[in-house]
């Protein structure tokens, strides 16, 4: 993965080069407000068709592809090679571990909105099903790289009775008015989408639950974001291969401003 160069998504030749945070197409003249890094993997049983997702077209440079053998592995390769402002395409929600963990490491203090019908918030000793991709909120609060106070969890719906006690003991922000509880006092944003928050049908997705958001809910929810924080970085999550999805995710990324 390089900080520096990026293939453009029009030209499809490594001539996007990084301005700060932006990117510019040395070939086109296209700028771009993220790049793109892509990991094709799913912490789990069965997660194959999550993992793929991950190669969906999306209008943004390709900074890079992390697809390591370890979530632990993935990790550290994300963390220590993320562009200078990443849009991080998955996969399962463990995508979103390794890109918190670098961008916190930058030295801001990071809120994270977390956009999700689950918790993600189970440890191996709490999760039902094992999987790790019910895990990754849980391993950033309990790894420091976000505190519990500056996490507000959106949409979540289908909460296991462990996960829903470490909110309410930890002061993580959910309800009404969370987004701004959670963003007061923080530099910066990353946003982190499981698309299953939103009502099935909305977007082909690998989990679904009903009762969730509409798409134009959850880009006004997306743009207020951006409009109170500067974003950091985001991630998409939970999806399935579909070509139907792209415009969608390309509108919903374009709300926070990238």
């Amino acid at each position: 993965m390089s900080l520096l160069r990026a293939r453009c998504p029009d030209c499809r030749t490594l001539t996007a080069v990084a301005l700060g945070p932006d990117y510019q197409c040395h070939s086109c003249g296209r700028e771009f407000h993220a790049g793109l890094v892509r990991v094709p993997r799913a912490w789990g049983t069965g997660g194959e068709s999550m993992a793929e997702a991950a190669w969906m077209e999306l209008p943004y440079p390709e900074a890079g592809v992390v697809e390591e053998s370890s979530l632990a592995e993935q990790s550290v390769a994300l963390a220590a090679a993320l562009p200078g402002r990443p849009l991080v395409l998955g996969g399962c929600c463990c995508a979103h571990i390794g890109a918190v963990e670098g961008l916190a490491a930058r030295g801001d203090t990071l809120a994270l909105v977390w956009i999700d019908a689950h918790g993600d918030l189970n440890t191996p000793s709490t999760s039902p099903s094992g999987n790790a991709w019910g895990m990754p909120l849980r391993m950033l609060i309990d790894g420091g790289a976000v505190s519990p106070e500056h996490v507000a969890l959106l949409a979540a719906r289908n909460l296991d009775p462990p996960e829903a006690e470490f909110i309410e003991r930890n002061g993580i922000q959910a309800g009404d008015d969370a987004v701004s509880r959670a963003l007061a006092g923080a530099d910066a944003v990353y946003v982190a989408l499981d698309c299953d928050s939103v009502e099935p049908g909305e977007l082909d997705v690998f989990m679904p639950e009903p009762g969730g958001l509409r798409l134009d809910e959850l880009r006004r929810i997306l743009r207020d974001v951006s409009e109170r924080k500067r974003v950091a970085g985001a991630g998409l999550t939970g999806l399935v291969d579909a070509e139907a999805n792209e415009p969608k995710l390309a509108r919903l990324v374009s709300a926070l401003g990238l």
